[in-house]
C-alpha cells in the first residue's frame, strides 16, 4: 500500500475553483445595437468592417465598457492589416478575441453561456437572412460562373 503526502484528494465531483473571480456569465444570446464602426479608424477591407459589425453586435458587447470598446478598435486595425495580407498578427488577433469568448472553449474557459430560451424563439421565426459571409459566397459562385 502507497502512502501519501498532504490530505486525500477531493472527489471529481467536486469543483475547487468553483468560485472564479469573473463569476459566471449569462449572456442574453441576443446581437445587440453596438455602434458603428469610426470612419477615423480608416478600416479598407470588407473583412475588417465584417469583423467590426460582428462584435459590436455580439452578446458579449452588451456589458463593455469604454476600455473594451477601445480593445475592439485596436484589434479590429489588426484584422484590416491581417486582411490586406500581413499575416504576422493572426495569433495577436486570436489571442485577444479569445478574451471576449470567440469560441466554444474560450467560453467554457470564461464560464460564458447563453440563455437557451433565445435559441428556441430563433428556431421558431423561421428563416433568417443570409449572413454577410453567406453572401460572399454566393456572390463568388455567381462570379466565377460567368
Amino acid at each position: 500500500m502507497a502512502t501519501r503526502r498532504g490530505p486525500a484528494p477531493n472527489p471529481n465531483a467536486v469543483r475547487r475553483n468553483k468560485d472564479h473571480a469573473l463569476g459566471e456569465r449569462k449572456l442574453s444570446g441576443q446581437a445587440g445595437e453596438g455602434r458603428e464602426l469610426p470612419k477615423a479608424l480608416g478600416i479598407s477591407t470588407a473583412g475588417a468592417k465584417r469583423f467590426w459589425r460582428t462584435w459590436a453586435s455580439s452578446p458579449q458587447s452588451e456589458d463593455w465598457m469604454e476600455t473594451d470598446w477601445a480593445e475592439l478598435e485596436i484589434v479590429t486595425k489588426l484584422v484590416d492589416a491581417f486582411y490586406l495580407g500581413d499575416m504576422k498578427y493572426a495569433g495577436e488577433i486570436r489571442q485577444r478575441v479569445g478574451k471576449w469568448g470567440a469560441t466554444t472553449e474560450d467560453r467554457a474557459r470564461l464560464r460564458m453561456s447563453f440563455d437557451k430560451s433565445v435559441e428556441v424563439e430563433k428556431a421558431q421565426e423561421g428563416p433568417q437572412k443570409l449572413s454577410d459571409e453567406d453572401m460572399d459566397k454566393e456572390l463568388f459562385k455567381l462570379l466565377s460562373k460567368g
